[in-house]
This record gives structure tokens, sequence and C-alpha cells, in this order.
């Protein structure tokens, strides 16, 4: 519970086993005791722990009741805090209130679900990164070295009398040379952010029987995908993640690729075209015990033009195609050999995954790193606004022209750490957010 009635609704209900005033008992303490119903029975053994403000998550009184669990005790404890004048949260209610009163800003909010949803190590060390604030440190000193100048600007603006504003102008240029360079560093990073955040997704492609469903459980380690020696089996996709290096693969096996009568099945190869054209990454699977059919090149020509690794599957039988065959070294120049059922080469598949995509370079400990996409967007424009003060400052324009442009800069940085929001976003990003967060 948080709020200015939180100490007295516990009063209601918790009967400690060493009894003091609420004066007495200091923050960040915990004290033992049960939790009592309106006719003294005994509902919960329990701890409860103090937070006094401003000392807590929400800058207000907070105290957190620590059960032992279970969904009986647990809707028990919830309805006499309600009955007793507790309201229950709202999603993301907790840190709202951490922004709303100060103690955090709103791209830090922002980091909290972020860190609750992180897929990976190294998405988890980025939303931890920018929880304590890194980020929001970078935005502040953009904006002071606009600030900076924007004090000369507003006396040339309001006292052109003393004939500063050429000695302004050469100012303004070269903050916005400097700024337009540690906005474009934050605008390229989200490359990495994004793959960091949502991962690389990763589709697995072939014709019936190449050995996808094999390939993705030799992956995940584990009996995923139904495996036979019946051509169309899998029917219909097989989505899971996987982390190479600390970033979230998004592995979907697809259903065969072939001409085919079933209507189910005509609906799968649909299904794995759209997922191929769709994804960052595609795996392409052949058996490489027969030569390759009308049906593989049709894989070919679908996937030509994309970020793709060739997989030769089934070494452990006799060879009829290999990594020098022609058609193939036309796709891609990633080609590897394994034996999916006997789980031979997979490391060879993380290897060129990583080398693709550079996965070994991505630093998120030394680097400040966007990984969210209104925070994207907004630098983007920030930036645009960036190009057309300097294009303005170029043409002679008036200071007061070049001034609106700069504070459209402001606005957009102001919006990333909430200083400029509005309540409707404020809204729409708690929205996002579960209860008791």
């Amino acid at each position: 519970m948080s709020g200015d009635n939180c100490f007295n609704i516990l009063e209601k209900i918790f009967k400690a086993k060493n009894e003091q005033t609420i004066e007495e008992i200091k923050g960040y303490s915990i004290k033992y005791g049960h939790i009592i119903d309106s006719n003294n029975n005994i509902v919960d053994e329990v701890l409860v722990s103090y937070f006094k403000s401003p000392k807590s998550y929400t800058t207000e009184n907070m105290c957190e009741i620590n059960t032992h669990g279970g969904i009986i005790i647990l809707r028990k404890i919830l309805e006499l805090c309600l009955k007793n004048g507790a309201e229950l949260a709202e999603p993301g209610e907790f840190t709202k209130r951490a922004f709303l009163n100060g103690r955090i800003d709103l791209l830090q909010a922002e980091s909290v679900i972020d860190i609750i949803n992180a897929k990976s190590e190294k998405e988890a060390k980025t939303s931890i990164n920018q929880l304590e604030g890194n980020l929001s440190k970078k935005i502040r000193q953009i904006k002071q070295k606009i600030l900076d100048v924007m004090v000369n600007m507003e006396v040339a603006i309001d006292y052109p009398e003393y004939d500063v504003e050429d000695a302004t102008n050469v100012q303004i240029l070269d903050m916005l040379n400097r700024v337009e360079n540690d906005l474009l560093k934050l605008e390229q990073s989200f490359d990495n952010g994004k793959m960091i955040k949502e991962g690389i997704k990763t589709a697995i492609i072939g014709k019936p029987n190449a050995g996808k469903s094999s390939l993705l459980n030799a992956i995940l380690k584990e009996e995923r995908a139904i495996v036979t020696d019946i051509e169309g089996t899998t029917r219909d996709t097989i989505e899971e993640f996987i982390n190479i290096n600390g970033i979230p693969l998004n592995i979907i096996d697809t259903a065969g690729i072939r001409n085919t009568e079933n209507e189910v099945e005509k609906i799968g190869v649909i299904k794995s075209k759209k997922i191929a054209n769709e994804a960052d990454l595609i795996i392409a699977i052949f058996d490489s015990s027969k030569e390759l059919t009308e049906e593989d090149i049709e894989i070919l020509n679908i996937i030509k033009d994309k970020k793709v690794i060739i997989v030769l599957n089934k070494i452990d039988l006799e060879t009829k195609i290999d990594e020098k065959n022609i058609k193939l070294k036309e796709i891609s120049k990633y080609i590897i050999k394994i034996s999916a059922i006997n789980e031979i080469g997979i490391d060879s598949l993380y290897d060129k995954i990583s080398e693709m995509f550079n996965l070994n370079e991505i630093n998120v400990d030394n680097e400040i790193v966007i990984t969210n996409l209104r925070h994207k967007n907004l630098i983007t424009k920030a930036i645009e606004n960036v190009k057309q003060a300097k294009e303005t400052l170029e043409n002679n324009m008036p200071s007061d022209i070049i001034a609106i442009f700069i504070k459209d800069i402001l606005q957009c940085l102001g919006e990333i750490t909430g200083e400029e929001v509005t309540e409707n976003i404020i809204n729409e990003i708690f929205s996002k957010f579960c209860l008791g967060k």
C-alpha cells in the first residue's frame, strides 16, 4: 500500500508482536505479527515492511505485507485492505506516483516495464542502465548545451540595438552541430537497441522433411516440434525464444514449402512465405542427401535479397550437395553443414548468426542504447528540427525564427523525460504496466 492513509489502514488489520506507535517505528524496518480480521481472528502470520515518506519508491508512506501466499490468504488480506479504506491500484500506479512525485523521470519509469519484460541479459542490463538515469543524464546534457546558447539568443532577440547577432549565430551553429552529433549517435544506437529488445525474428524455411523441426528441437534442446518421416507434419508455425550472446532470437518453425492439394497445408505454406518475407533472418534448410529439386529452387527464389544462413542438413548420410554449390552460393556466403537429428554443427549456426549481426560488438555496459521506439521517434524529430534550424540560420533568417526550431528541439527532449509530456501519453505509457508495479 502507498499513500497518506496506508499506515492508518495497516493498524486496523495488523497486530505486531511488539507493539509500537507509527511514530516510534523507523522507516526501512520490518515488524513481525499477524493479520487479523474484524473479529480479531488470525488470518496469517506475516512480516510488514515500513517505508516512510519521502524515502520510499513512490516518495509517499508505504508498507508491504509479506505473507505465506496462497490464493485464499492473499485474497482475504486484500479484501481486508479494501474494506478498511484502500483502493485497488491501477496498472503501473506505484511507478506512476514515483514519476508524478518527482523521484524518477518518465524515461526511467518506462525502463521499469522493460526490466520486467526483459527476455535477455543484455535487455535487462540496458533497462537497468536507463533506470539508473544514464540516458536521462545524456538528454539533460544535450538540453543544457542548447540552453547555454539560448540565453544569448534571447538577448539578441530582446535587445537588437546591441548588435550581438553575428557572434550569437556562430555560437548557435556550433551548438547545433554538437547537438546533432549527439542525437545522431543516440538515433543510430536504436538498431542495436531494437535487436536487444525485440530480438532477431528468425524463420526456419525449407521443403517438407528437410529437417526444420529437427533443427528447432536441436536448438531448443527439447522435443518441441513433432518429427516424423511423413512429409507435411508441420502445418502451422511454432515460435520459441532462445538467447545468443545475450540477444533474443525469436525462432519460427514454418510449414514445409511445396505445391500441395491439402487445404490445411496450403494455408501453412502461405503463412510460411509471409513469415519469410517479414523475418530479420532466414535459416534456409536443405536435405544434403538429395539433389536440389524444383521446390528447393522455389525456396531460393523466395529468400533471395534477404539475410540468409543456408543449412545443409543430414550430413550423417551420403551427401549430394555441399557448400560449393553455385545456386546456394548466389544466395548467401553463410553456408554450414549440420546433422540436426544428431545435434552436430549447431554451434556453427550460432557463430554465423553472431558474425552476421555483429552480436559480439554490442556493448551495453559502457554505451547508451536507445531501445524504446517512442524515444527514437522523438530523437528523430529533434534531429529534423536541428536541420531546419541550421537551414534557417544559413539563410540569414531572423533569430526569433531560428529560436522556434530550437525550442522544438527542447520540446522533443522534454517529451522523452516527461517534462513536456501530455496526460494522455502518460496514461498510455502506464496502461502497459501490470498491477502492483
